[in-house]
């Protein structure tokens, strides 16, 4: 009998015309719930072990919320709301972290990166690029590709629009979780799986893709792409860009410390340690020539980018007369506005 399991999510989501998922909600999603959660989940999902996506009807969701009452509560009250939807409803549970092999699955692990149940890295994601599909984001929900001109059609006849906010495999954050503390000027540019810090600024240009996001407090104009964690106090300019896992950092994770800033339309190809600033429109990647400098200015050694990752209290810039990157002791090691920050 399974005495633990890795995470459970009770949720609702859309189906095509063949009856596959298209995308899941799921309200309150749990990692490592507790032996007595997990006990009558176990019992009442007649769950055997393994990772498995249940498909639930409205009788069984009413069920699990009178045998979750007086254990979880919370839960078996949204259980409770859950057993009144038309839209399919399904109990996903995971035995183990292993990499997702259906819609639900991955939904669930991008649910706990933005409900702060999980930081990025921490999770196994593997292959969930080729389980989701690709899906119009619509007005009226998500719909599949292959039956969004039905769709449009139908709304036209009734006099109505079906307005495709974008085409992706990934919908946006806002739509499923909000956490608390956070400003998102532009909820669009934030993906489901970006992990947000609370005191988080996103400003109207910024973007934060999954598995990937802020520490907090910090402020955002630029792109964190994917698998680039920003740490507390930490700025991105305007403009400014982070090589992510998936647009030329390979394996390397690409993380910034805390109190760095990132200037506008700078860009970071390597980890940044602690307090350090890249001025700005300098791009930083890992086989940059670098020349050091002492507390002097004088020149000690020119290395490679790569050799400096990680290092704190840094400060990158580029001499205007001979264009080389310079790299030396950051002194005035960054004070970030406090007021700003104080009401992220």
């Amino acid at each position: 009998m399974t005495s633990s399991l890795f995470s459970v999510g009770i949720g609702v989501g859309t189906h095509n015309g063949k009856g596959e998922w298209l995308e899941v909600f799921y309200p309150a999603p749990l990692l490592q719930p507790s032996a007595e959660v997990t006990g009558v989940l176990v019992d009442a999902l007649a769950f055997t072990g393994g990772n498995h996506a249940i498909n639930l009807d409205p009788a069984r969701m009413i069920a699990l919320s009178e045998a979750l009452k007086g254990v979880d509560d919370d839960l078996a009250a949204i259980c409770g709301k859950l057993s009144s939807s038309k839209q399919p409803l399904v109990a996903t549970v995971l035995s183990t972290d292993e990499a997702p092999t259906s819609v639900p699955e991955v939904y669930l692990k991008l649910h706990l990166l933005s409900h702060r149940l999980a930081k990025p890295h921490t999770l196994k994601l593997d292959g969930m690029f080729g389980v989701l599909p690709n899906v119009a984001w619509t007005n009226q929900g998500a719909v599949a590709i292959d039956e969004l001109s039905d769709r449009q059609l139908e709304a036209r006849l009734k006099g109505e629009l079906l307005e495709v906010m974008s085409v992706d495999k990934f919908p946006k954050m806002a739509n499923y979780v909000v956490p608390a503390g956070v400003r998102v000027a532009h909820t669009a540019r934030v993906r489901l799986g970006a992990y947000l810090g609370e005191g988080t600024t996103i400003m109207h240009e910024g973007f934060v893709n999954f598995n990937a996001g802020t520490e907090g407090p910090g402020m955002v104009e630029g792109r964190i792409s994917a698998g680039v964690v920003l740490g507390s106090g930490s700025d991105l300019g305007g403009g400014a860009s982070t090589m992510g896992t998936l647009s030329g950092g390979n394996n390397v994770i690409i993380s910034v410390g805390k109190e760095c800033l990132i200037g506008a339309n700078a860009g970071v190809g390597i980890p940044l340690g602690d307090r350090c600033t890249i001025e700005a429109g300098l791009y930083v990647t890992a086989g940059s020539l670098v020349t050091m400098l002492d507390d002097k200015g004088q020149v000690v050694n020119t290395v490679k980018a790569r050799d400096l990752a990680g290092q704190s209290d840094l400060l990158f810039r580029r001499n205007s007369k001979s264009g080389a990157i310079e790299v030396l002791t950051n002194k005035s090691a960054i004070e970030l506005n406090e007021a700003l920050h104080a009401h992220n």
